[in-house]
């Protein structure tokens, strides 16, 4: 498929019908893996790919995350979106060209200041949104530019100021709004309700597919969650290995299904 097909193809999954999911893999074989499983469209993991680095999350480069992208393209025909966090160590309109060039169709920007580890004030959030926006639009082909309300991930539950700021992301532009970490259904579907816009809600293990769907989002996403199941399987291997208990290597995937003979 070329990058118009994949932009296109992603832009229909938000049309519906149905909401769809779009786990977030952190390497190109996971991606393989993900797409031989059956998933429509990936989304890059933030954090998730900084600990292949060795790093935590938000100390990654763009330089590194359009590497990556690169990577991800080579390995999966899927549609492709990118955790762009604030736009890296670059601009946010910087951001959108760079994983664009690498081959994305997508990418999100957030409202939170790494760099001073706080919200950015309302109207300097919109003007971030607006200014990715018209990045993107300027792209040879329709990439999907979400914009992230970060108010609940970062312990601030105050729900009438993110859905503000979602529809002013929404009136700014924004194809897709997303608020990580809404944690309820009621909380889910307020936000659903107030915009026009698809919603991405982020998974929890205290809620369903069914229930998020129903509540009208249009896209679920796992953020580094899947990495760290990944991990701690990993971790507690080798921690029984460290004990003399080596039974978890019995463990074996299908290879050649997922990643071709």
């Amino acid at each position: 498929m070329t990058i118009e097909e994949r932009a296109a193809e992603f832009r229909r999954l938000h049309e519906g019908p149905g909401a769809f999911v779009m786990p977030n893999p952190w390497d190109a074989g996971s991606a393989r893996m993900l797409e031989a499983l059956g998933f429509e469209a990936l989304a890059t993991t933030s954090s998730g790919f900084a600990f292949t680095l060795g790093k935590l999350d938000g100390q990654v480069t763009l330089a590194e995350v359009a590497a990556h992208v690169a990577a991800l393209d080579v390995a999966t025909e899927l549609p492709i979106s990118v955790d762009l966090e604030n736009g890296l160590d670059a601009s946010a309109e910087a951001a959108i060209r760079a994983v664009a060039a690498a081959g994305a169709v997508g990418g999100s920007i957030e409202d939170w200041d790494r760099v001073e580890q706080r919200i950015y004030e309302l109207d300097r959030a919109v003007e971030r949104v607006a200014t990715a926006t018209e990045s993107a639009r300027e792209l040879d082909f329709p990439f999907t530019f979400t914009a992230r309300a970060e108010n609940h991930i970062h312990g601030h539950d105050d729900l009438d100021d993110t859905i503000a700021r979602l529809q002013a992301f929404e009136r700014a532009g924004a194809d897709v709004l997303y608020a990580p970490g809404l944690r309820t259904v009621d909380e889910i579907r307020a936000v659903c309700d107030a915009v026009s816009k698809p919603v991405n809600v982020l998974a929890f293990s205290n809620l369903s597919f069914a229930e998020i769907a129903e509540a009208g989002a249009q896209r679920v996403s796992v953020g580094g969650a899947l990495t760290w199941v990944a991990v701690k399987a990993a971790a507690d291997a080798a921690e029984a290995m460290r004990q003399g208990d080596f039974s978890a290597l019995a463990a074996r995937v299908p290879l050649a299904d997922w990643l071709g003979s």
